[in-house]
Order: structure tokens, then C-alpha cells, then sequence
């Protein structure tokens, strides 16, 4: 997979703008009524950073990480500061946070998930693919598990543990993660506006499915 396990640093985000983008297709009926439908089951995040930047370092190093990245070619873990907890922003993560299972007595392996939605429009689970190495926390039937006892991969955020949940048991866990991106463009400009300081144009981030 085209994809390096790096983060963007924070400080060359700042100033970044974005959010969920979803697919709609709306069909217009001679009547007047529409039929509409989505072939995602999922929205897709977009975002925009870079356009802050002032300072001819920083521009340098975003301009680092672009080349090392190969402009479009390989995605990497960027963190959106408006979403990247199993709870709300400002909320203390807890191993209570998310559902993400339920035992069966046999299987040993669960996938992270994040949960969105509400009872009238129903709730979708998006697949939390890059946790942050060290934050994931896990309960079993509202009691954290040791860590000795379960163990987590930050590459694809799969829960393992070490002895299967008893059958009916509820599956939780609470952690920090990272949305897989890639840069959405394989250009960068920058514009030179005093010695020290500088101006650049807004680059683009997409969110891809890891």
C-alpha cells in the first residue's frame, strides 16, 4: 500500500479549514418529486492547510513532507483537531467510549470503530484505521482490560486479545486517531513576500480508505 505511517506536524496545519464531503445523487421526476441516493455508505474528509503559513520555514518543511510524500503518490496520517477522539473534543477519553463488538466466546479479534448519527437518521460506523500508538483503551463488559492482556495494531486498529471474550460480552474501547490522507494535488506554490515571510496557496488534503 502507497501509504507512510507518518503524521503531518501540527504546526504546518494550523489554519487548515475542511470537513465530511458526501455523494448525493438526486434524479428530478417529471412531477416534480426527487429520488435521492448515495453510493457512499460513509462520508470522505476534506481539508485545506498551508494557507496560514508565514514564515519561510515552515513553508520549507511543508514543502519537505510534500516532496517526501511524492506530491500525490503516498497518503500519510494527518490529525483533525475538530475530530480525532473516540468521545468529543474536549472530552477525556474512556474505555467506555465506543462499541466496537461483542464477544462470542471464539473470536479474539475486533475492529476499532467510531459510531456517528442519531436515532432519526440511524448510525454509521466508521472504521478507525490509525489509532495513536499507546492511547487505545479497552473494557470488557464495562471493565478496562490490562494491557497485558489485549494489544492493539496503530498501522490498522485491530483489537487482539490474548484470551476470547465470553459469548454476549460487549466490546468497547476509547482512543486518539489519525485520518489517513494524501496530498489532492502535485503542485505546490509559494510566494516569496519579504525576506523572512512568505505567502502559500491552500493545498489540498483528501481523505483515503486504508
Amino acid at each position: 500500500m502507497n501509504f507512510h505511517e507518518v503524521r503531518l506536524p501540527a504546526r504546518l496545519a494550523f489554519g487548515s479549514t475542511g470537513g465530511v464531503e458526501r455523494r448525493t445523487e438526486i434524479a428530478t421526476l417529471g412531477s416534480g418529486f426527487e429520488r435521492r441516493s448515495s453510493p457512499w455508505l460513509n462520508g470522505r474528509r476534506r481539508y485545506l492547510i498551508g494557507a496560514g503559513l508565514r514564515s519561510l520555514e515552515d513553508m520549507a518543511a511543508l514543502t519537505e513532507f510534500f516532496e517526501a510524500r511524492r506530491g500525490r503518490l503516498f497518503g500519510f496520517r494527518f490529525r483533525d483537531f475538530a475530530d480525532f477522539k473516540s468521545c468529543a473534543p474536549g472530552g477525556q477519553v474512556s474505555p467506555l467510549d465506543q462499541a466496537i463488538g461483542t464477544g462470542t466466546g471464539t473470536a479474539t479479534s475486533f475492529q476499532l470503530v467510531k459510531r456517528y448519527g442519531d436515532e432519526a437518521g440511524g448510525w454509521l460506523e466508521r472504521v478507525i484505521a490509525k489509532p495513536v500508538a499507546g492511547s487505545v483503551r479497552v473494557a470488557v463488559d464495562g471493565v478496562e482490560v490490562g494491557p497485558g492482556l489485549v494489544s492493539v495494531d496503530a498501522t490498522t486498529g485491530e483489537v487482539v486479545f490474548e484470551t476470547p471474550p465470553e459469548a454476549g460480552a460487549a466490546i468497547t474501547a476509547g482512543f486518539l486517531f489519525d485520518t489517513p490522507v494524501r496530498f489532492d494535488s502535485d503542485r505546490i506554490e509559494v510566494t516569496l513576500e519579504t525576506f523572512g515571510a512568505g505567502r502559500m496557496a491552500a493545498m489540498p488534503l483528501i481523505e483515503v480508505r486504508v
